[in-house]
C-alpha cells in the first residue's frame, strides 16, 4: 500500500513497520541496533565513541548532515553530499574522504545493519587541538575527523500527529543565531537556541517550536524548514535557515501539483494569516501544523499539506531521487 493523494495522510510509520518491502535484511545481532564509522573503522553502534578531546565535542566545532533510507534507497544522497561539502568549506574543515569514498562508507554502514528504513548521520569535526598552541590559528594545522552512524528510521512525530497536525510555538525567549555569527547554511552543531526553544514550547503546551530573527521574520524550526500556505501559494524563509533538502523538494512537488512555491521573507504576520503551515525535514518528512500559538488553523492536516505529504512518499517509494543500496552479503 502506498496510498493516493486524497484526504488522508499516508500512515508512513505504519507502512514501514508492516509492509514486506520495508523488512530488514537479516544480519548478525551485534549490528541490529545500528552501525558506526569512527575515524577509520566500522563498529557496532554500542561500541561507537569519540575521543573526549575532539573539538567537535568540546567546542561544537563540526558540521554534519543527515540522509534517510526507505525501501532500501537513499533519498537525494548526492544532493546531501554536495551540501555537506559546502558546509565543510564554509567552516574551513577538510573531509578526509572524497565524495565517492564517503558514499561508499554510508552505503556499507546501511548494508551492515540490513535496515531498509534508516537514519544516516555523518560529520567532520575539527579534531583535537594541535600540540603547538600557535597552530590553533590555522585551519590546515588540524587533523579533521570523520564520524558516521546508522540507526533505524527516526520520526519527529507519530502517524497520528501527521494526521491531526501539531501545535507550533513561536519562541518569545530566543532568536535564531544571526547568520553573520554562525552561518545556518552550514549544518552545524551550534543549536542551543533551537534546543532551548523546544523546552519553551513544551512549557507552553506546544509540540514544536519556530524561531524568528528578532525582527519579526521567521527563520527555521529545530531540524526543520517552515512553509506557509496562503491563497494557494506556498512561501518559505530565504534567510537565517538551513538550505533543507526535503524543503527544496517542496519546490519540485509544488510544480507537479501546479502550486507556486516561493523563497522569500516570511513574517509573523504571514504566519498569522496562514491557511496552512507545515515543517519539512529528513526525519520528519512533511509535518502538518494545526495550531500556532494557541490559534487553530484546522482540525487536521490541510488539503495542500496532505497532497504534498502523500506525493512525497508515493514518489519516493517509487524510487524518485533514490539511490539503491547493495546489501550483498555484508555481515
Amino acid at each position: 500500500m502506498i496510498g493516493g493523494l486524497g484526504d488522508m495522510i499516508i500512515p508512513v510509520k505504519q507502512v514501514m513497520q508492516t509492509e514486506a518491502s520495508h523488512g530488514s535484511v537479516l544480519r548478525d545481532p551485534e549490528w541490529a541496533k545500528g552501525a558506526g564509522y569512527i575515524i577509520d573503522r566500522f563498529v557496532p553502534l554500542d561500541k561507537a565513541a569519540i575521543p573526549i578531546t575532539d573539538l567537535g565535542f568540546l567546542r561544537a566545532d563540526a558540521v554534519y548532515d543527515v540522509v534517510t533510507v526507505s525501501r532500501g534507497q537513499f533519498f537525494q544522497l548526492e544532493r546531501h553530499q554536495k551540501r555537506f561539502a559546502k558546509s565543510c568549506a564554509r567552516m574551513k574543515l577538510t573531509n578526509p574522504f572524497d565524495m565517492r569514498s564517503e558514499a561508499a562508507i554510508l552505503h556499507d554502514l546501511v548494508a551492515k545493519t540490513g535496515l531498509k528504513d534508516a537514519y544516516v548521520w555523518w560529520a567532520v569535526t575539527r579534531g583535537a587541538n594541535p600540540k603547538v598552541p600557535a597552530d590553533r590559528l590555522h585551519a590546515d594545522k588540524f587533523t579533521n575527523r570523520f564520524y558516521a552512524f546508522v540507526i533505524p528510521y527516526v520520526f519527529i512525530k507519530e502517524d497520528e500527529d501527521r494526521q491531526s497536525g501539531i501545535k507550533l510555538h513561536v519562541s518569545k525567549e530566543y532568536i535564531r543565531i544571526p547568520q553573520n555569527a554562525v552561518d545556518p547554511r552550514a549544518k552545524n552543531f551550534c543549536s542551543l537556541d533551537l534546543n532551548m526553544s523546544l523546552m519553551e514550547a513544551g512549557s507552553a503546551g506546544a509540540e514544536w517550536s519556530v524561531l524568528t530573527d528578532g525582527n519579526g521574520n521567521l527563520t527555521e524550526s529545530p531540524g526543520s524548514n517552515i512553509f506557509v500556505v496562503r491563497n494557494g501559494r506556498i512561501i518559505t524563509p530565504d534567510a537565517g535557515c538551513l538550505e533543507g533538502i526535503t524543503g527544496q523538494t517542496i519546490f519540485e512537488l509544488g510544480s507537479k501539483l501546479g502550486i507556486e512555491v516561493l523563497s522569500c521573507t516570511v513574517t509573523l504576520d504571514d504566519l498569522a494569516i496562514a491557511n496552512e503551515v507545515f515543517l519539512t525535514s529528513s526525519a520528519g518528512g512533511i509535518l502538518p501544523v494545526a495550531e500556532v500559538d494557541g490559534v487553530r488553523l484546522a482540525n487536521n492536516a490541510g488539503p495542500v499539506t496532505t497532497q504534498l505529504h502523500n506525493l512525497y512518499w508515493t514518489l519516493r517509494w517509487q524510487g524518485w531521487h533514490g539511490t539503491a543500496i547493495d546489501y550483498g552479503d555484508l555481515g
